[in-house]
Formats: structure tokens, C-alpha cells, sequence
């Protein structure tokens, strides 16, 4: 099979696309694998206590309101 050379080399140049843009892919998922696991610990951690504020805000306004406040 005789391949045209203008054929041939848009298939090479697609090639070498390709190969750079899975170089990008790569480079961006490792700055995702880097940062966005702390991001979501960090999210975690932060609506724990949240929560556990919430949670000694509705305990001190129950104590208020039962009169056992200092």
C-alpha cells in the first residue's frame, strides 16, 4: 500500500500531538493527586468543627435557657 506523504506526515504530526498532550494530562493529574486531597481534609476537618461549635452553641443557649448559665 503506497501512503501519500502529506498523509503520512499528518498522521505523524497527529502523533505527536497526542504524545503531548498526554504529557499535560499527566502533568495535570499529578497537581490534582497533590492538591486536592489536603484541600478535602482540610474541608473535613473544618465542618468537624463546625459542627462541634454548632454543637457547644446549642448546648450553652439550652443552659441559658434552663437558667444553669454562670
Amino acid at each position: 500500500m503506497v501512503v501519500d506523504d502529506s498523509i503520512s506526515q499528518a498522521l505523524n504530526r497527529i502523533a505527536d500531538c497526542l504524545e503531548d498532550n498526554n504529557i499535560t494530562l499527566k502533568q495535570i493529574l499529578g497537581h490534582y493527586n497533590a492538591v486536592v486531597p489536603p484541600m478535602k481534609e482540610n474541608t473535613d476537618r473544618a465542618n468537624k468543627f463546625g459542627r462541634m461549635a454548632e454543637a457547644e452553641e446549642t448546648k450553652s443557649e439550652e443552659m441559658r435557657a434552663n437558667g444553669l448559665h454562670n
